[in-house]
Formats: C-alpha cells, structure tokens, sequence
C-alpha cells in the first residue's frame, strides 16, 4: 500500500469515473486503474463497483476510502510542519498572558510582531499563571508571558521588563495632595484587591504583608471582602469612592486621570518582573526570539526593558 494508490483511490471515489480520476491525477487511466486494483487485491475487498459509463463506492469501500483521506490530510500535515521547521516564523504560534499583562502588553505586541513575521498567525489565550503553566507542558500552547516568581520543570524562562506598582485613589482622596505614598500607608485604607488566584493579587500583598486578609481581625477593613476579578473593574470600585487599589503601571489609562488619581510609591517602588516561558524542547526558537524583540521593542509606558536577559 502506497500513498500514491491512496491518493487514487480518493479520486475515484470523488469523481465517480476512473477516466476524470486518472485527469485529476495527472496519470493515464490504465496506471490509476492497475493501482486500484492492486489495493483491492492487497486487501482483499472490492472498494469499486464498475458498470458502463458508472462506478459506485462499496460500504467497505466507502470506510477505506474515508481513512485515506485522513491519511492523506495528515501527510500534508506533515509537509506543513517540515515547512515551518525550515521557516520557524510561518505558521501559528500559540501565545498566552496572564490576565493583568494582555490588555496591557497585546496592543503593542501585536502590530510589532505582525510586522517582523507576517506568515505567523498568532493564536491568543489568557489566563491565569498555573493554568498556563500545565498548557505550556502539555504542548496546548507554545509561548507563555508571565510575571515572577515562576519555576516549572521542562520550561524555560526569559525576563523580558520589570514593571513598577503605582497607587490609584479616587479623586478628592487626602492622598492626591501628596507626591507619593508609602507602602506602610495603605495599612491605613480599604486597599481593594484581585480575587484569589491572580498573581498580582500575591504581588500586591508582598508589597504590604498587613494587608493579608486572614491577618486581619473580623469588621476591622472593607478590605476583608470588597475584590475584584479584574483591575478594571477595580479601577471602577475605586473611582466610586470605596478604597484604594495598587495597579501595575502599564494599566494605567489616559482616561484614568478623569476618575482617579495616580500616585508612585515613596522611596524604590515595588516591581514585578515579566518572563517568557517555553518548553525546552519547543524548536522554533527563532518564533520565540521574535516575540521577544516585539516586546522589548514596545513603547510601553513606564518600564524598564531588559534587553541583555539570560534564559534560564
């Protein structure tokens, strides 16, 4: 059994003629013709039923004939992945964020990256940290953008920015009137914070320690139980008078100046680091170096790029 004969007998099956089925091969009837037959043999069946002027799929025929296409498709499959092995920027990459980086980053990504590879479709998927860890080792995504601390056995990562926390209020908070604030002040408010899971969530709380829930005593901060299950809606909760937040700097808007006001920390602001992650075995290196270069070519407001970064 050959591909070829494969190929034919789907032609056959397509065109219902061995004469149109031998044309859309590029071969003479008589060479489609002995090549089916000698399938038939090899296997035993008749996948034809010949008359004048007509040919018929048989039930057996129809079943062999439907795994032959498939056979086919994954040959071509096949053809395809060798192509982008020798063109590591064509083809899809599948790419992931966590969900207080994407809305963020993605805007200036994308247009960097069409431009540098545009053969490469970019397959997007947000979630959280740990579930974008099991996709990367299970092959369900290719790339992954996080924020430390990240280590998971099989992957390797790259810094690629370090990113500074600033402080929003709303307008009219006593802070406004102040240049910065220090972190030991947000013990003082109802500091408003992602729902568990959200690694800035944990971030936010290292920056603090006091502000960890379970360390409070019960009635003691609307902290207690006011989250957010993303930093625009919390963003909304604060411009409605509730509390304060800490937000990552890229989130900061243009338009966040009508609602709220923002304020650096006193003194070394705390940061997060943001890593790319891929499997060690993943082989288009060249596909993951390009988004690399994309971020670090993005013009994004207030980071500090980390261009000379070592994979770990």
């Amino acid at each position: 059994m050959t591909l070829t004969e494969l190929k034919y007998i789907v032609a056959v099956a397509r065109e219902r003629h061995f004469g149109r089925a031998a044309g859309a091969c590029f071969v003479s009837q008589p060479t489609l013709s002995v090549a089916v037959k000698k399938l038939e043999d090899e296997l035993g069946v008749t996948l034809f039923e010949r008359s004048a002027g007509d040919v018929s799929v048989t039930p057996i025929g129809e079943r062999i004939v439907s795994e032959a296409q498939r056979v086919l498709e994954q040959v071509q499959t096949i053809k395809q992945l060798a192509e982008q092995g020798k063109d590591p920027l064509s083809g899809p990459l599948r790419l992931g964020a966590i969900y207080t980086i994407s809305p963020y980053l993605l805007p200036f990504l994308i247009p960097r990256l069409r431009a540098a590879a545009p053969q490469m479709q970019l397959l997007l998927e947000e979630n959280y940290t740990a579930r974008l860890a099991e996709m990367l080792k299970q092959g369900d995504i290719d790339v992954a953008i996080l924020s430390e601390p990240f280590r998971e056995s099989g992957l390797a990562t790259q810094a690629i920015y370090d990113e500074p926390f600033v402080v929003a209020t709303p307008k009219g908070h006593p802070w406004e009137k102040l240049k910065a604030i220090d972190a030991a002040q947000l013990e003082e408010e109802n500091v408003l914070l992602l729902s568990p899971g959200n690694c800035f969530r944990d971030q936010v709380l290292q920056t603090c320690p006091e502000l960890n829930r379970e360390a409070l005593p019960a009635g003691s901060s609307l902290q207690r139980t006011l989250q957010g299950s993303s930093l625009t809606t919390i963003r909304h909760m604060v411009a409605g008078g509730i509390g304060v937040t800490v937000l990552p700097v890229t989130s900061v808007t243009p338009a966040d100046a009508q609602l709220l006001a923002i304020r650096p920390f006193k003194g070394e602001a705390p940061t997060r680091r943001v890593v790319l992650a891929w499997r060690r075995n993943f082989p288009r290196r060249e596909a993951i170096e390009a988004v690399r270069q994309a971020v670090l070519g993005s013009e994004l407001p207030g980071v500090a790029m980390l261009h000379d970064a070592k994979v770990d």
